[in-house]
């Protein structure tokens, strides 16, 4: 016999599934819309050099858990593509540093715009106040889980 707590958590594991595969599906999207030829994990680093650029390789290679070969090979994909510039690094000319292009960032910020717009539209129906309880309820989820 199940209790109500054993359901309601089996229903939050099977909602929680339902949000990976809408997840996964989006951040294909996004890499589309950034660029029809970028993959959904080169994605997530251009964004992350946007975000903290400019970087090493090795920066990123800890960043997302990947070795030298793979950095390298996404990070090519991002140069060929016109998303991420190499540049020397001001206090060691020899190594080079990684960061968005400009045509990445603009990209991005227009990806970014639409996607935001459209999210809003989605969840226009929603109060202020189920708004700020959906996020409280969702940071509390994920702090729970922080270290799965």
């Amino acid at each position: 016999m199940t209790t109500k707590r054993y359901d309601d958590l089996r229903a939050i594991e099977a909602e929680v599934g339902t949000l990976i595969r809408r997840v996964k599906r989006v951040m294909g999207e996004r890499a589309r819309e950034v660029h029809p030829d970028l993959h959904p994990m080169t994605y997530f680093i251009l964004a992350h050099l946007a975000q903290h650029g400019p970087l090493r390789a090795a920066d990123l290679s800890d960043a997302f858990g990947m070795d030298k070969g793979g950095v390298s090979r996404q990070v090519q994909s991002l140069v060929d593509l016109g998303l991420v510039e190499r540049q020397p690094a001001a206090e060691d000319r020899r190594a080079i540093l990684l960061d968005a292009s400009d045509e990445g960032r603009r990209r991005l910020a227009t990806m970014t715009r639409s996607r935001s717009d459209r999210f809003d539209q989605r969840l226009a129906d929603w109060s202020d106040e189920d708004l700020a309880g959906f996020s409280a309820q969702l940071a509390a989820y994920n702090r729970a889980l922080s270290d799965d």
